[in-house]
């Protein structure tokens, strides 16, 4: 550093350490991989070579590539740029639209609802309508009092849509609102009803609508809800690709029927979900952007090359919403934390509009607290933590940068297969988009059973005797006619428990295993813990024993032990030095005590068929089929 007026030597800081190296990372690695013995990944078929830790530390997604434990600038694509600025108007502008949903079918409810989120943090409203919500001839009665020049309608009203937009309308002119003053959305998603509800989709639709609201430019018509993708357990990409075809679906219907392309582009507005896995949810709102860039390159509607900076005809409104696919009803106060990861991933990834989904979601109809906790969190990101302040946060960051390219590009190639499906429409009642989602769903299934995927609350570290969160039920029409399903992550598990709360409502008394800790304290103390916790995620308690006798296990006392209990399950848990010894005598002893099954924490590896013998039928033990193994344990218990 050279001060004026002063000749100083240049500071050079870290001069006195070795440069940082890829290849100095990767022998350090090695090194505490040899060490930990931790050089194979689950699922592997085989050890991986300790001289490539990096595949050894990959982590697989579900968008069919993996992320690297490292990166650099080598990592980060030539056109860095392209991947990301913020679209609309940008959050570093004006901050991001806090905008609440609303569900309530009671009128009366609903507008103080309305109004006291307004009143306190929410800008913008999103009301369902319909036999999802609110019916659509209650819609003045519950904007009374709302200003709609000032706070943006989101109206979500599926089939109802065109009556939707005309009952808003109506108020608006009743009121003498200058047309011009409206914002928000009308909500027309045809192909996304179609997907979830099995109702034609009309495209033609679209067209009048944007003549209904020529003299109101900030109103957008078309919604492309990909969420719709997402909750019919879609990836990353999966979820980019369909919204970018159904994008492109409206675009040509609209520009068919007359409307210029710039305003077709101005008409729509994306809606996606973001999760608790933050840097997967930033890049995939910063890709979304950068492929409908492309589409409106290649439409004409935007200069060849342009990045897309967030202004021009080209640029993607984005509406992110807090997954409702991860939410659980078990234990959920830990959905604030999901959703407040959430909301930082869409702030981060640059989207327009947030909105949070209260904690209770998944419950039923939301109460007021936890309606004031969404928009607080919101409120602390945005104004305390200062996140609308920087534009697009995650540029420049070698990961985020990565990340999001891989991500375009496996969405690009998912696209255009949609596109030679014949379209959005098309592709989804072929079966092609059915499909596309049912690989992803299959593999977060199997993901989630074997607790790979975990579910804080449900499948791991479960409370057995948590009080439940009640609320009033919610509106749940049967759509016989859907091409897709409504998932939710957490939802087997979550039917082991309440099959467990059926059992001690029934009897007073919940299923039980007896888990038999043999050998010393230190021996048995780390996988009875594990199978502990593997039994709470089905509602299941244990009862834990130890029998161990000076000269090994104590059968009498381990029996005495086991029928005090009263279950009719054993699983013992110790190392595999200890089981070598006494596994197969207290197994024989369980047994002949009454034991249905007895089960053993661990691997099966080589000794399964002598265990086998000695009474032992199964085995718990990490990245087992968990889902597999409490509904076994809950049939043998004679739980229904």
């Amino acid at each position: 550093m050279t001060v004026p007026g002063r000749e100083e030597p240049a500071l050079s800081l870290a001069a006195e350490f070795p440069p940082a190296t890829r290849d100095a990372w990767r022998d350090l690695v090695s090194a505490v991989l040899a060490k930990s013995g931790a050089a194979k990944r689950d699922g592997a078929a085989e050890d991986l070579p300790l001289e490539d830790p990096e595949r050894a530390l990959a982590s697989p997604t579900y968008d069919g590539f993996d992320l690297a434990p490292l990166y650099t600038s080598d990592d980060v694509p030539s056109d860095l740029y392209a991947a990301g600025l913020p679209s609309g108007d940008g959050a570093a502008a004006t901050g991001w639209d806090v905008r609440q949903r609303h569900l309530d079918p009671d009128p009366v409810r609903l507008n103080r609802a309305l109004l006291s989120d307004l009143e306190n943090g929410a800008s913008s409203v999103w009301l369902v309508l319909g036999s999802r919500g609110l019916a659509v001839d209650d819609l003045p009665e519950a904007l009374q009092g709302v200003y709609l020049d000032l706070a943006p309608i989101a109206l979500d009203a599926g089939a109802e849509t065109a009556a939707a937009a005309t009952s808003l309308l109506a108020i608006a002119a009743q009121r003498a609102v200058d047309p011009a003053g409206l914002s928000g959305t009308l909500g027309a998603d045809p192909i996304g009803l179609l997907a979830r509800t099995g109702t034609e989709a009309d495209l033609g639709m679209l067209a009048p609508l944007v003549n209904q609201v020529a003299a109101s430019p900030e109103l957008r018509v078309a919604e492309i809800d990909a969420t719709v993708y997402h909750e019919a357990g879609g990836s990353d990409s999966d979820e980019i690709a369909i919204a970018t075809a159904v994008g492109v679906a409206y675009l040509r219907a609209l520009t068919d029927d007359g409307v210029g392309l710039a305003e077709a582009l101005q008409r729509m507005e994306f809606r996606f979900a973001v999760t608790a896995n933050q840097f997967s949810s930033i890049a995939k709102l910063r890709a979304a952007r950068r492929l409908w860039s492309r589409v409106a390159e290649l439409s004409g509607a935007a200069t060849p090359g342009a990045q897309p900076s967030g202004q021009g005809a080209g640029a993607q409104r984005q509406h992110a919403v807090t997954s409702a696919a991860m939410l659980t009803r078990r234990d959920p106060w830990v959905n604030m934390l999901r959703t407040t990861i959430g909301c930082f991933a869409a702030a981060v990834g640059g989207a327009e509009t947030i909105t949070v989904l209260p904690f209770d979601s998944a419950i039923g109809l939301s109460d007021d607290f936890a309606r004031r906790i969404a928009r607080n969190t919101q409120s602390v990101l945005h104004d305390e933590a200062s996140l609308a302040r920087v534009l697009d946060p995650a540029g420049g960051s070698y990961y985020a940068e990565a990340l999001t390219d891989r991500l375009a590009r496996v969405a690009w190639q998912k696209f255009t297969a949609i596109e030679r499906a014949g379209g959005a429409l098309a592709a989804l009642r072929s079966g092609h988009i059915p499909q596309l989602l049912e690989r992803t769903r299959k593999q977060r299934e199997q993901a989630i059973a074997h607790r790979t995927d975990a579910i804080t609350g449900v499948s791991e570290f479960a409370f057995v005797a948590e009080p439940p969160v009640t609320r009033p039920p919610r509106a749940a029409p049967v759509d016989e006619g859907a091409l897709l399903p409504v998932i939710r992550y957490a939802a087997a598990y979550e039917e082991l428990r309440d099959r467990s709360d059926a059992e001690f409502a029934r009897t007073g008394r919940r299923p039980t295993v007896f888990l038999a800790g043999l050998g010393p304290l230190a021996a048995h103390s780390a996988r009875l813990g594990f199978a502990a916790n593997l039994l709470q995620a089905g509602g299941i308690e244990a009862v834990i024993g130890t029998a161990d006798g000076a000269s090994g296990v104590d059968p009498a006392a381990l029996v005495a032990q086991f029928r005090a209990s009263g279950s009719t399950v054993s699983c013992l848990c110790s190392s595999d030095r200890v089981y070598a010894e006494q596994a197969a005598p207290a197994a024989r002893a369980l047994k002949a005590a009454g034991a249905k099954t007895v089960l053993l924490a661990g691997q099966p590896g080589d000794r399964a068929g002598s265990d086998a013998e000695s009474g032992i039928d199964g085995y718990v033990f990490a990245g087992c089929d968990a889902l597999d193994v409490l509904s076994s344990v809950l049939a043998d218990l004679e739980v229904t």
